[in-house]
């Protein structure tokens, strides 16, 4: 959707380009949205999502913070209640957990507390982190966290043109968004809308359409789901695929009107299987779906152990398209082979491609 109704002409841009590009279209429309964080104005510019945004908008707007994640998201939330809409950017979603209690005992409580007199329109940025030795503590993802707490909404684009849409739609929101970006995406290419182009929080996406099995998922796995998806075509099982793209509200609709139709689900997280968002569709398809299911719910998550720095530990670690394709098979009863998708591969296991360089 357009806020002016009109279409855009679409241009091919990155995913950190997306970013950059609805940051500018935000600012340019709205002199009340700020942009602060750590490496927001520094060279690099955050993977480059925050590039020229000082030069055009000044430091009054756009502007480099002390590292304390309590007192930026504390300066977040009065902004806010001023009138203003801040977007405040980490470099790892790991580096916000200093700020829990700001985020969950104040910006998500803000507008229930006080009978929705005054609202906390706060967008936070985090990125995720994955393989390159990013270890234990800088490659968490925990967006169930967040889903967890009334009062928030948690959105997962994996695609540029989803990017800008739903950081625009965050942006613009009365209340507080988490907007969380897999840095394995941010060089992903795709076609943008130009302007001020909006997509409604809490819809999912269908990649593609089948009736073996559902697959629900967000982030980046929904990369490792297309392979996996168009290489289950050749051996003729079509499963519908949805992208959630936002899993605080989530699409429960969409999701549970797929499963009508195949009678097979299986979810895929970026996450912990223990108490993931994963976890939570399964239960729920298999509460509201349960006499149409043809088989037990499947899900496919991170196992519940701190992510290894060693190269070597990581190898085998994070589910891939063949992994999916096998949970599928499973599911319908075929023999699959992925020989074919594996060989694809010709870059470690812990990187997304060969132009991936490091970690920042």
């Amino acid at each position: 959707m357009t806020v002016s109704g009109e279409p855009r002409v679409p241009r091919t841009l990155t995913y950190a380009e997306a970013v950059n590009d609805a940051l500018h279209v935000a600012m340019a429309s709205d002199p009340s949205v700020i942009c602060y964080g750590l490496g927001v104005d520094d060279p690099k510019t955050i993977f480059g999502t925050t590039k020229g945004l000082q030069t055009r908008f000044g430091d009054q707007r756009v502007f480099d913070m002390p590292t304390a994640e309590a007192a930026m998201t504390g300066v977040a939330i009065g902004a806010a209640l001023g009138g203003m809409r801040p977007v405040m950017v980490h470099q790892r979603l790991d580096f916000f957990l200093l700020a829990m209690d700001q985020l969950v005992n104040g910006a998500a409580k803000w507008h229930y507390m006080f009978g929705g007199q005054r609202s906390v329109p706060i967008t936070i940025r985090l990125i995720l982190g994955r393989g390159w030795g990013q270890g234990p503590t800088h490659s968490q993802s925990l967006h169930a966290w967040f889903a967890h707490i009334p009062g928030l909404k948690v959105v997962m684009p994996t695609n540029p043109e989803d990017a800008k849409g739903l950081l625009l739609a965050s942006i613009f929101d009365p209340n507080p968004v988490l907007f969380l970006e897999h840095r394995w995406l941010h060089n992903t290419m795709g076609s943008v809308p130009e302007g001020d182009y909006r997509i409604p929080l809490g819809k999912a996406r269908q990649l593609r359409e089948g009736d073996a099995v559902t697959i629900v998922s967000m982030s980046y796995m929904t990369v490792e789901a297309l392979h996996a998806v168009d290489h289950l075509r050749q051996s003729d099982v079509h499963c519908d695929l949805l992208d959630l793209r936002t899993v605080s509200p989530l699409d429960w609709d969409a999701v549970f009107a797929s499963v009508r139709r195949t009678g097979r689900l299986l979810v895929l997280d970026t996450a912990a299987e223990t108490g993931s968002i994963a976890g939570e569709i399964a239960a729920r398809a298999a509460i509201e779906c349960w006499t149409l299911l043809k088989s037990a719910p499947q899900r496919i998550a991170m196992p519940d152990i701190p992510e290894p720095t060693s190269f070597g530990l990581t190898r085998g670690l994070h589910p891939r398209a063949e992994h999916i394709v096998a949970a599928v098979a499973a599911l319908v009863g075929k023999q699959i082979g992925v020989d074919e998708l594996v060989a694809r591969r010709t870059v470690p296991h812990d990187v997304p491609g060969d132009w991936f360089k490091g970690p920042f």
